[in-house]
């Protein structure tokens, strides 16, 4: 397409300048140069078509048979542009080897016709036939070229505005210059001699270039940019397994290889904060990057959620370690959906016990509820696996934060409560509903929560100094 079109302007150009306004240009015009153009540019057209075929279809083989390319393979593909480069301009050079010879008896004129219009085509057909022929080649080249650093150098954005520009602006218009300059001094062309019609075609011939060559060049452009723009779109929507394809090696193909990046950045990012969430719940992450709430530490009233199972040695030694490992998940996976849904935070598993806080790292308006109603649901909720458990829920203040060395630290809470919630735990488990809390926590707690529960008296649990009252579940 791009040759014929560039032919056709071609032979505009010759017909017009051999209106007797180049002096012997007439002598162009005969039967002999008729034949031959036409031959010229029928063989012309084959030849590029017959390339065309023939550069593209060993490389769509491998294309459609989703096999990853050879070496070689990938080096023709990187290389097609130029190989169309080169069959482009062989019509041409081809075409100034025939007509020129043939016509050195019409002199220094029509010899300067013959090369100017060849010139021109040739360049008009290789600048439009790359354009048009880019977006038809992108899988080609994106299957082909596995970085950017290999393969040959494709025209960056500024070099293609360069080119269209002087194929549609500074060829003919240094063509009409040098028609103007000509005439006036009389060089080959008389100065009686009328230039207009020759300057007339070579507007329309540079206007209507300059519309394919505009149309060819922002499709260029605008068709990658609008896939970066749709993919981020996507990405914005949480689709993170976006990928561009990188077909060129010029800014575009940065910016497609640099949106890659960015999105593997992405995927790495969330992996690790799902991996953090694992670790400190998925609340406790969304919180810190929305509000940079500091994990450093501080002092906190929260309530503490102690867990325990009831002699765990007995069930390794009665089971086998995958079963065991089913009941301790099943455990496990209940107690952290009772625990989140009260937006509490599991700190640590120790073994085949558990501690949750409530109120740390993040503030809740009630944690002494929140931990009690937690404990009375998964009293119930446990009894459904085969483990026997003591629950233990205790409050106060705490130190809520990161221990350990600066590069190797943990975020746990540090305090009476904890202790006392330890102990609450292994208290509980000689008592029918498994489950017992402390003073502090009933009285933290609201008006409907405590009269969930019913008071057991004092101990001195072990390990403690004083006295605790106890209170359990009412009806357990």
């Amino acid at each position: 397409m791009a040759f014929v079109l560039a032919a056709g302007e071609v032979v505009a150009i010759v017909v017009s300048l051999g209106d007797h306004a180049v002096a012997g240009a007439q002598s162009v015009f005969t039967e002999k140069n008729l034949i031959a153009t036409v031959a010229l540019v029928l063989a012309g057209a084959v030849s590029v078509a017959v390339g065309g075929i023939l550069i593209v279809a060993p490389l769509v083989g491998w294309l459609g048979s989703g096999r990853e390319p050879t070496a070689r393979e990938r080096r023709t593909a990187l290389n097609v542009s130029w190989r169309q480069t080169v069959i482009l301009s062989l019509p041409w050079w081809v075409a100034a080897a025939v007509l020129i010879p043939m016509n050195l008896k019409g002199g220094v004129g029509v010899a300067l016709v013959i090369g100017f219009s060849i010139a021109f085509g040739a360049s008009a057909a290789i600048s439009t036939g790359f354009l048009f022929t880019q977006r038809t080649l992108r899988p080609l080249l994106a299957a082909a070229a596995a970085d950017l650093d290999t393969g040959p150098v494709t025209p960056g954005v500024r070099a293609r505005l360069i080119l269209m520009w002087t194929v549609c602006t500074a060829l003919p218009g240094l063509g009409i210059t040098l028609l103007t300059v000509m005439r006036r001094n009389g060089w080959i062309i008389e100065q009686t001699a009328s230039v207009e019609w020759p300057v007339l075609v070579l507007a329309v011939v540079a206007v209507m270039l300059g519309l394919r060559s505009m149309i060819l060049v922002s499709r260029s452009i605008s068709d990658p940019l609008r896939e970066v723009v749709d993919a981020m779109a996507r990405v914005e929507q949480g689709r993170l397994g976006e990928e561009l394809d990188v077909y060129e090696r010029s800014e575009i193909g940065r910016l497609q290889s640099g949106f890659n990046r960015m999105v593997a950045g992405l995927r790495e990012r969330d992996r690790l904060r799902d991996l953090f969430g694992r670790h400190v719940g998925p609340e406790v992450v969304r919180r810190a990057i929305e509000e940079n709430e500091s994990l450093s530490g501080d002092e906190r009233d929260v309530a503490i959620l102690f867990i325990d199972l009831v002699d765990s040695t007995q069930l390794a030694a009665t089971r086998e370690p995958h079963e065991v490992a089913k009941v301790l998940n099943d455990f496990f996976r209940i107690v952290v959906a009772a625990v989140d849904e009260q937006h509490g935070l599991i700190n640590k598993f120790q073994g085949d016990a558990a501690l949750a806080v409530f109120g740390a790292p993040l503030s809740i308006d009630d944690p002494a509820s929140a931990a009690l109603s937690t404990a009375r649901g998964l009293a119930a909720d446990l009894r459904r696996l085969p483990v026997d458990f003591g629950i233990g829920v205790s409050a106060g203040p705490v130190f809520a934060g990161n221990i350990g060395a600066e590069n190797r630290y943990e975020y746990t809470v540090v305090g009476d409560a904890v202790n006392e919630a330890a102990r609450l735990a292994d208290r509980a488990k000689d008592f029918d509903g498994r489950v017992l809390c402390s003073a502090a926590a009933i009285d933290r707690a609201d008006e409907a929560e405590q009269r969930s529960w019913a008071l057991q008296g004092s101990e001195m649990l072990r390990g403690r100094s004083r006295l605790t009252q106890i209170s359990a579940p009412k009806g357990s």
